[in-house]
């Protein structure tokens, strides 16, 4: 079992290590590259992207401000520098168009190109080599071309015009360093100088003429300068002139605007005092017209006002009555609902005690129904008993005759049936009681009194027939048999007693 959970423990610990050496060889193998510099990769399964080609065939992959992984083994990688170099670039004695002797310095700021040829140019010439050599073989170059173009212009155009200078040597400079991979990012020219003092004496000319002008300047300055003092100093005597006599005539001036001041306010005086009164009168006229009208504007306001209350009253009696005929209304028609809500539920109630009286009905008819059911059903089965012992008392009643007959003869048998004739008939007339007065009606021929007892004698002559229905003795028969045989002979009659049996059954 221990053998069995190291072995598991061991798979996963072995996949675990596996993973973390891979990812330190990656680690280790993946390199990246800052803005500043290019990577340079040579060897096989170099890919398509950043990939150039000389030539000859001869490929390296150029990254720039990225990274990549270096497979171990077919490839490796160096860095190229990008940064910028700058060069003093000096000329010994040149001799110029003209043949005289100058000397020239100079300031280049070179760099690698920034394109995947230049880089690739640069890599192949200056890889392995320190980067002194590049700026060595970068500033030869440089002072080559100047020296050459330096011979070629005379001394007052280089003097003259250092931009062009400049511009033509970096113009020829820049294709032979395009050649190694390289870029001219600015080129400037700082000295030219001589030792003959060619240049000094070109500038003599000028520094004299330069000299003689400001002397002739500050000559003319000066004179300039006197003029314009005189002219200052006549200007101010005029000045102070000017100054006296307009004071003269400010003061005569003064003096006559102050009569006619005197003057004018005087005469402003008198005027005013008239004018006072005059203008009393007026305002005391405009004070009695103003009030007049104050008084108007005040009674046209009162008026507007009046006018106004009016207005208001009439609206609010308005209001009034239409908010009373609005409460009226209100009120009619909140009694109205009131009502229509009371008459609702006066139907609603009616309705309840409508539907609960019907349901008590209902249940009041369903139990006298079974009451009367089971009534109906008792008095049925009572009925059904007491016919059943009616039958069967019958029944033995019969019996018991029957045995009496067979016990008796026949004439003993009639003198019962006899004896019960009376008691019979008194049955059948028993309805006749009932009857509190009798009215006969006769029609002439005096046969009233003769029915009512032909009636009664009709009732009596069914004795014998109800006697036989009952129980089935034939009076009529057990006479005329007792009057024709001598011998008492019992008879029964067999179709009475088969009724009387169905009857009891």
């Amino acid at each position: 079992m221990g053998n069995l959970v190291m072995d598991v423990m061991v798979i996963p610990m072995t996949v675990l290590g596996v993973i973390i050496v891979l990812g330190l060889a990656f680690w280790a193998r993946y390199k990246t590259v800052g803005p500043d510099k290019a990577m340079i990769v040579t060897g096989s399964y170099l890919g398509g992207k950043n990939v150039h080609t000389d030539e000859s065939g001869r490929k390296i992959k150029i990254i720039r401000g990225g990274g990549a992984f270096i497979l171990p083994i077919f490839q490796q990688a160096e860095f190229v520098s990008l940064l910028s170099h700058k060069l003093d670039v000096t000329t010994p004695e040149v001799y110029t168009e003209q043949g005289v002797p100058v000397m020239a310095d100079g300031v280049a700021i070179i760099k690698i190109g920034g394109s995947v040829e230049d880089v690739a140019t640069a890599a192949e010439q200056f890889l392995s080599k320190p980067t002194d050599a590049l700026r060595l073989e970068a500033q030869e170059v440089l002072e080559g071309h100047l020296r050459a173009i330096l011979g070629m212009m005379t001394v007052e155009e280089v003097y003259r015009n250092r931009d062009k200078f400049a511009q033509e040597v970096q113009g020829v400079a820049a294709k032979d360093l395009k050649k190694m991979g390289l870029q001219i990012v600015s080129f400037t020219i700082k000295d030219i100088r001589d030792k003959n003092g060619y240049l000094e004496a070109l500038g003599k000319p000028r520094i004299a003429a330069v000299k003689r002008d400001a002397e002739v300047a500050e000559a003319e300055a000066v004179r300039d300068a006197r003029i314009q003092k005189a002219k200052a100093a006549e200007e101010g005597q005029k000045a102070e002139l000017l100054r006296d006599t307009s004071i003269a005539e400010a003061t005569k001036e003064k003096e006559l605007k102050v009569a006619s001041y005197k003057k004018d306010q005087d005469t402003a005086k008198a005027e005013a005092d008239q004018a006072y009164h005059i203008q009393e009168a007026r305002s005391q006229q405009q004070v009695t017209e103003e009030q007049m009208k104050v008084s108007l504007v005040r009674k046209e306001k009162e008026i507007e006002i009046e006018g106004k209350e009016i207005l208001r009253r009439e609206k609010q009696y308005d209001a009034e009555v239409k908010k009373k005929a609005d409460a009226d209304r209100y009120a009619v028609e909140q009694a109205a609902e009131a009502d229509k809500a009371k008459r609702m539920r006066e139907a609603d109630a009616l309705k309840y005690r409508i539907e609960a009286e019907a349901k008590a009905n209902a249940e009041q008819k369903r139990l006298e129904g079974l009451a009367i059911a089971e009534a109906e059903k008792a008095k049925g089965t009572a009925e059904a008993e007491v016919v059943r012992l009616k039958g069967l008392a019958e029944a033995e009643a019969k019996e018991k005759l029957a045995e009496a007959f067979e016990k008796f003869g026949q004439a003993a048998v009639l003198d019962i049936i006899v004896k019960m004739l009376p008691e019979l008939a008194g049955k059948i007339a028993d309805p006749l009681k009932s009857i509190d007065k009798l009215t006969v009606v006769d029609t002439g021929n005096g046969e009233g009194a003769a029915r009512v007892s032909n009636y009664v004698t009709s009732l009596m002559a069914t004795a014998p027939e109800m006697l036989k229905s009952v129980s089935g003795i034939d009076l009529e028969k057990l006479v005329k048999q007792l009057t024709r045989e001598p011998e008492p002979v019992y008879h029964v009659d067999e179709q009475a007693a088969d009724k009387n049996q169905e009857s009891i059954s």
